[in-house]
């Protein structure tokens, strides 16, 4: 589906909506609401049909909360929103919050009043969130209640769209590389050697790793809307809206799968009275708990099953990624060197950037979709993180400016996910410098070796000691994880300064982005994405070491490199990772393009 460029929301929907949110609060004697990002999936991502967020306040980034107050209302983002959401929400009525210092709690406990009634869905909350929001609330003598009848969803009325309802279709073996059959037997097993009877699976990733299948409910992502129960003999329940299945899907699937309705859940879970259940109170809302527990099962809170086995990809995933990072290069290659020639003569404006890369992508021939609205972000529109040129915000490049452009696609082997900053011009030896440094934390964060049980929180500070030197920093985390044509953003592994228990292992795949971003001037980022390498020997050590190897092929715009900054080693190791890219892409474009790309990747 082409990215569009009209914005879905706008400054008015606060003072639009709110008032209609306050009088549905009113029917139902509440005092406050909570309005958080997630969905009933807990998604990142989320259809039009469950971004609550977005229509009470205008915000649409991927992550925040609000809280909706009789009197005052707030809208909570992290750093990487802070521009983003003081341009699309009236702050004459949201004040603007902090979601990580402080957050939703903080304001609970000194914006709430003794007997106040705050209402909050259940289907929406995880309960580990849920207990925090509680506390706070109760220290300020507040009442958080569930409510049936989302006041939202009733403000909303007429105008909200429809649930999203995409075919449901087998993902080939040829692409998953393991039987569903296999998988399921495999975590039945492991559910048995833990006690558990069952459990219940609610991540649209999981729904769509487990039983090799892929639908569309959910934005540039390849999944479906579904829950589903696993026992631990291997056998499923799959529930699932019946306009989704497919003629084909029942025979895939094969006769251990049952399909039921989502209306069948309820039972279901009833059914579930006295069994040990494991539930993952990161990834199912506390509806779920309360259900089950109402029920009279018993409840084991444990990690998604699904989570850790779908992150680390299998033989054929991998390979998969390898060959869609190929394809995908030349398409990138082509549109840097259109950059490099048009766009340096006739500089285009954001949506033209957009829309060029789109179809050189779409030439490909297998395109599924994007991995997300691509990010082109020109001049001081590069220094907001999570940009998405509008037709209301769209630049033009000039010269002497950046063009950061931070793009993915969906192909049926594998998902991808890069970034690459462009000068438009002559770049100032300042645009060089920070280049520079965020190339040699992106370079030394590829290069590492490292031993078992070495978490991404551990390795985050090689992406980041160069600008650290210079009283540098950015305010996002360095690397996310990357499904097989699944999510763009997949757990339980990631690089960031935030502390995260999960130690990398062999075939996670994972993004290595550091950047800089100087407001109202410019934005930097460079994005590889890399698996995770068995551990090997190194010649003359003791240990074996993990490692990494980059999957994604496009060259880094030399002209921002200084380097002399750069030491011999990493010097060249870019000149290694050049001419893989020569190496693999060259053959797959024109010859005017080869031409350029071998300019574009000779050594420094």
């Amino acid at each position: 589906m082409r990215q569009t460029f009209d914005e879905s929301t706008d400054r008015t929907f606060g003072p639009r909506h709110v008032p209609l949110i306050r009088r549905a609060m009113a029917e139902q004697g509440l005092d406050g609401f909570l309005v958080p990002h997630e969905d009933e999936h807990q998604n990142e991502y989320l259809p039009a049909a469950n971004d609550r967020l977005a229509w009470a306040t205008g915000f649409t980034g991927s992550a925040g909360a609000a809280v909706i107050l009789k009197d005052r209302a707030a809208v909570f983002v992290d750093g990487r929103y802070t521009l983003q959401v003081r341009d699309q929400v009236d702050t004459g009525v949201f004040e603007i919050r902090d979601l990580v210092e402080g957050g939703v709690p903080a304001f609970l406990e000194t914006s709430t009043a003794r007997g106040q009634r705050i209402g909050y869905d259940p289907r929406l909350h995880s309960p580990d969130a849920l207990a925090k929001l509680r506390a706070a609330a109760e220290k300020a003598g507040a009442l958080l209640t569930p409510v049936n009848d989302n006041p939202v969803d009733r403000a909303w009325g007429g105008a909200r769209p429809a649930q999203p309802a995409a075919p449901v279709v087998p993902h080939p073996l040829a692409y998953a590389g393991e039987e569903s059959a296999a998988k399921r037997a495999h975590l039945g097993a492991d559910l048995a050697a833990r006690g558990a009877e069952a459990a219940v699976l609610t991540a649209p990733a999981s729904i769509a790793w487990l039983f090799n299948v892929r639908g569309g409910d959910v934005i540039r992502s390849p999944l479906p809307l579904a829950q589903a129960i696993l026992s631990k003999d291997g056998s499923a329940r799959l529930f699932l809206d019946p306009v989704k299945v497919t003629p084909d899907l029942p025979a895939w699937l094969g006769n251990q799968v049952q399909v039921e309705t989502p209306d069948d859940l309820p039972a279901a879970l009833a059914e579930l009275k006295g069994a040990k259940v494991l539930v993952d109170p990161a990834q199912s809302s506390a509806w779920y708990f309360d259900t089950l527990a109402a029920a009279g099962a018993e409840v084991i809170r444990a990690e998604d099953p699904c989570a850790l086995p779908r992150a680390c990809k299998n033989p054929v995933e991998i390979e998969g990624s390898r060959q869609a990072h190929i394809r995908d290069g030349a398409a990138v290659a082509r549109f840097l060197h259109w950059l490099a020639t048009d766009g340096q003569t006739n500089p285009p404006d954001e949506i033209e950037a957009v829309s060029k890369l789109e179809g050189f992508r779409e030439a490909t021939g297998a395109l599924k979709d994007l991995s997300f609205d691509t990010i082109a972000g020109a001049a001081s529109n590069g220094a907001i993180v999570h940009y998405r040129p509008t037709t209301r915000l769209n630049k033009r490049t000039e010269a002497g400016s950046l063009l950061l452009v931070d793009s993915g696609a969906q192909y049926l082997d594998g998902t991808t996910d890069i970034t690459r900053t462009v000068a438009i011009g002559e770049p100032s030896p300042e645009m060089r410098e920070r280049f520079t440094l965020v190339l040699i934390g992106h370079l030394a964060l590829a290069a590492i070796r490292f031993p078992a049980g070495t978490t991404g929180s551990a390795l985050d500070i090689l992406a980041r000691a160069a600008l650290w030197n210079r009283g540098l920093d950015y305010d996002h985390g360095t690397g996310h994880g990357v499904g097989s044509y699944l999510g763009v953003h997949e757990g339980p592994q990631r690089i960031s300064k935030a502390p995260n228990t999960v130690a990398l292992k062999p075939g996670m795949i994972l993004s290595n982005e550091p950047g800089y971003y100087k407001e109202g001037a410019y934005g930097i980022r460079i994005e590889n994405l890399q698996v995770v390498t068995p551990a090997e020997v190194i010649a003359g050590g003791e240990r074996p070491m993990l490692g990494f190897e980059t999957l994604t092929l496009a060259p880094i715009d030399r002209r921002l490199i200084v380097a002399e900054m750069l030491p011999p080693e990493l010097r060249a190791q870019l000149d290694a990772y050049h001419a893989r890219v020569l190496a693999a892409v060259g053959p797959l474009v024109e010859s005017d393009i080869k031409g350029w790309l071998q300019e574009a990747c000779a050594p420094l």
